[in-house]
C-alpha cells in the first residue's frame, strides 16, 4: 500500500491495532476541542473522530503534506445504562483514582457498551461511522477493584479499565468486535480504506 496514512491518536493501542494488521502510517497527535455537547455515544464519538481527523488534515495542509493521504480519527467512550432512567450515560476517562473506583463499582456484574467512532479523510472525501460492542463484567470485590486500580491500568482509560490487560480476568464476555473495545474497529477500518485503494 502505497498511499501515506496518518493516525490522528496517541494511543498506543490504536497504534499496536494498526500494526497488527499490516498498515504503515505515522502518527500526527491531533489537538482538536474535545469539550461536546453531544449525550448520544454513537453520535458523539463520530463527532470527535471527525474532529481529530480535520484537526490533522489542517496541519498536513498547512505542511503542504495531505495530497492523497489518509487521515485516520478515532475516539472511544464507555456507557452504562443508568438503572432508573434506563438510558445510556457516557463514562470518560477517570479524573482520579476515586472515580476509576466510581466507575468500576458500577460496571461489575453489569453489562455495557464501547463506542468507538471512526473518520477516515482522504482528499475531501469523508468516512464517519462507529461500532458498539457489549461487553459483561464478572462481580469484583471491593478488594479486587483496589488491586486492579493499584496498577495504574484504569487512569487512563475510558471506563475505568483496558479489556487487553490484567482487567481481562473480570470479563464474562462480549458481543461484537473485541478490538473495537480495544480502541478501533480494525476489520471495518480496513475494509472502508481498501474501498479508496
Amino acid at each position: 500500500m502505497n498511499t501515506k496514512i496518518y493516525l490522528a491518536s496517541a494511543s498506543p493501542r490504536r497504534r499496536d491495532l494498526l500494526n497488527q494488521i499490516g498498515l504503515d502510517f505515522e502518527v500526527m497527535v491531533s489537538a482538536a476541542d474535545e469539550d461536546i455537547s453531544e449525550k448520544d455515544p454513537a453520535k458523539m464519538v463520530e463527532e470527535l473522530s471527525l474532529r481529530k481527523a480535520k484537526a490533522v488534515e489542517a496541519k498536513l495542509i498547512e505542511s503542504g503534506k495531505e495530497g492523497g493521504a489518509i487521515i485516520i480519527g478515532a475516539d472511544t467512550v464507555v456507557a452504562a445504562r443508568d438503572p432508573e432512567t434506563g438510558k445510556e450515560i457516557i463514562l470518560g476517562k477517570p479524573k482520579d483514582a476515586a472515580d476509576a473506583k466510581r466507575m468500576l463499582k458500577g460496571l461489575q456484574g453489569n453489562d455495557h457498551f464501547v463506542y468507538t467512532g471512526v473518520a477516515l479523510l482522504k482528499d475531501g472525501e469523508v468516512k464517519n461511522f462507529s461500532e458498539k460492542t457489549t461487553v459483561r463484567f464478572c462481580p469484583m470485590t471491593e478488594r479486587e477493584i483496589d488491586e486492579y486500580i493499584a496498577t495504574g491500568d484504569p487512569l487512563d482509560k475510558a471506563g475505568s479499565y483496558g479489556i487487553q490487560g490484567f482487567c481481562a480476568r473480570y470479563i464474562k464476555g462480549i458481543d461484537g468486535d473485541y478490538n473495537n473495545v480495544v480502541g478501533l474497529p480494525v476489520s471495518r477500518l480496513y475494509m472502508e480504506i481498501r474501498a479508496w485503494l
